[in-house]
């Protein structure tokens, strides 16, 4: 793997894996770029629902899908739904936001741009997920860090199950404040469902407006090596699956 994204090979090859492993594509969206597809496989419902590629400038989550993809650790018979690369544009033009300046994961609750409108739309018609995880990268950092959201049980040795998967690739953030946020223990930021600005949702806050009961957002350390991100990235999906229940 090297350190740089191609936008049509990873097309490419997700489509492939995905194929293999029994998902189905939908096309929400058609873009200068190429479309925004996502991949379900039904099964038993609630789903388990992951996406990632939502800002253009963090390339292992979409390489991680990938690799969780063609590796088979999705559950069979769970329904599970995959949205490899939110945001084309972005992610060809190695930027934040999309082609129109939009940061997509701002605008969960105007929804002014056509992906998010596209993709709140499906998500609207499918089950509320039973478990969410959408997979970053952030510049500012060089340990792991995650965000959780959770409506029901709390399960402080899930949260450490899943810093020392990914302890084998990064270290959990050092701090007592990530990003403006109070941790619960290193690496872990305990969010209430309400977003950080009221006019500007994540994907994650508009899930949990829904009724999704526990999400995961996994953040990387952009500066680290492209290899590094993508495995800490599948080590912690791989123990939220082992784990969830």
């Amino acid at each position: 793997m090297t350190d740089i994204f191609d936008w049509p090979t990873f097309l490419r090859e997700f489509s492939h894996a995905a194929a293999g492993q029994g998902f189905l594509p939908e096309i929400l969206l058609e873009t200068e770029v190429g479309p925004l597809i996502v991949w379900e496989r039904k099964g038993e419902e609630p789903p388990i629902y992951i996406s990632a590629g939502i800002h253009g400038d963090e390339p292992a989550g979409p390489l991680a899908a990938l690799k969780l993809m063609e590796d088979g650790v999705f559950p069979v018979g769970r329904h599970c739904m995959i949205c490899p690369a939110l945001n084309p544009s972005g992610l060809v033009l190695k930027t934040r936001e999309n082609r129109q300046g939009a940061d997509l994961n701002r605008d969960y609750v105007h929804q002014l741009s056509p992906e998010t409108v596209a993709h709140t739309r499906w998500l609207a018609s499918r089950p509320v997920p039973a478990l969410f995880v959408s997979l970053h990268e952030d510049w500012e950092t060089n340990g792991f860090y995650f965000y959780e959201i959770n409506l029901g049980e709390d399960d402080p040795q899930r949260a450490s199950d899943l810093l020392e998967a990914v302890s084998a690739h990064f270290p959990a953030e050092p701090g007592l404040e990530i990003d403006g946020h109070a941790v619960r223990s290193l690496g872990w930021i305990y969010h209430r469902a309400e977003a950080d600005l009221p006019d500007f949702w994540p994907e994650a806050i508009w899930l949990a407006k829904r009724g999704c009961p526990l999400s995961f957002t996994f953040e990387t350390p952009s500066k680290a090596a492209l290899t590094a991100r993508v495995e800490a990235h599948c080590a912690g999906v791989r123990t939220l699956l082992m784990n969830w229940r």
